[in-house]
């Protein structure tokens, strides 16, 4: 994976060519039970961020860590507007 910007991603290192990001499995391993424990309602978003730093020594917020689940859930699909503004008849008034 090539670098985008100054902040390396959690569960990602800088590789010895200072240009590429190389997985940690560890910290994905880490993430990803704390991900379901948050979904599951087994732990809040600052728990489990307590717990990922004991467990990587890498820091995280909490607010990090819900911007990562939400980018791995899909939009919730828009409902078309109801009213006037949503007519499907073909008459007009």
């Amino acid at each position: 994976m090539r670098r985008n910007s100054s902040t390396i991603p959690f569960g990602y290192k800088l590789a010895s060519d200072d240009k590429t990001l190389v997985p940690v499995a560890k910290e994905i391993e880490s993430l990803n039970e704390m991900k379901d424990g948050v979904k599951s309602g087994a732990f809040s978003l600052r728990g489990a961020v307590d717990i990922l730093e004991h467990q990587t020594g890498r820091k995280l917020s909490a607010m990090g860590l819900k911007k990562i689940m939400d980018k791995d859930t899909p939009e919730p699909i828009k409902e078309q507007p109801k009213g006037l503004l949503a007519r499907d008849d073909k008459e007009t008034i």
